[in-house]
């Protein structure tokens, strides 16, 4: 049993905004699951909702000292687990967006220079990402989608489990859909 568990969360909020890590580790067992079920609740993705729960935890943590908590403890981690939830929501919509854009052209319109040259330059930010990953994520991802080689055979040249490539290879997808995404959104709102 935690030394923090009999605090009340008036109290815990005093203790974790003076960095009291103790503090911290009795919030997030209150309310991960909670947050979680609020989360997954509205997006129906379970991946999405622990990344959703876990971004708002290392927010809340890295902002401690500037957070201000008018309201209850619970009411304003739901408040920044819900502002998550529509951000994310927001980044869907502008690449669902971008991608149906894409297909019209793709299939109404004509290849026009102005068109190849955003292709080009969505390649090289794209490659430009996939450097820019650790270099053994980078190595497993290359293998995978460059080589088309299975999660067995990556495993095997580099002497790793299947479980590790295929975890690093969807840790590589998402920082890749994060970098990426940003970079669409903001080509969308400031190239037009």
């Amino acid at each position: 049993m935690s030394s923090h568990s009999s605090f009340s969360d008036a109290e815990l909020a005093v203790f974790f905004k003076e960095g009291d890590r103790d503090a911290f580790a009795e919030i997030f067992e209150r309310y991960n699951d909670v947050l979680f079920a609020h989360a997954y609740n509205k997006l129906r993705n379970k991946e999405e909702a622990r990344d959703i729960v876990q971004d708002v935890f290392v927010r809340f943590w890295n902002k401690r000292e500037q957070i201000e908590l008018k309201s209850n403890l619970s009411g304003y981690l739901y408040v920044m687990v819900r502002n998550s939830i529509f951000s994310l929501i927001s980044h869907k919509n502008v690449v669902n967006q971008y991608a149906t854009s894409f297909n019209q052209f793709k299939y109404n319109g004509e290849p026009i220079t102005d068109h190849l040259v955003r292709e080009k330059q969505l390649a090289a930010i794209i490659e430009t990402e996939i450097a820019a990953l650790p270099p053994r994520m980078r190595e497993v991802f290359e293998l995978s989608r460059k080589e088309n080689l299975s999660n067995r055979q990556i495993a095997e040249r580099l002497g790793l489990s299947e479980f590790t490539v295929a975890d690093q290879i969807k840790k590589a997808l998402r920082v890749l859909r994060l970098r990426i995404g940003l970079v669409l959104f903001v080509a969308l709102h400031f190239i037009r």
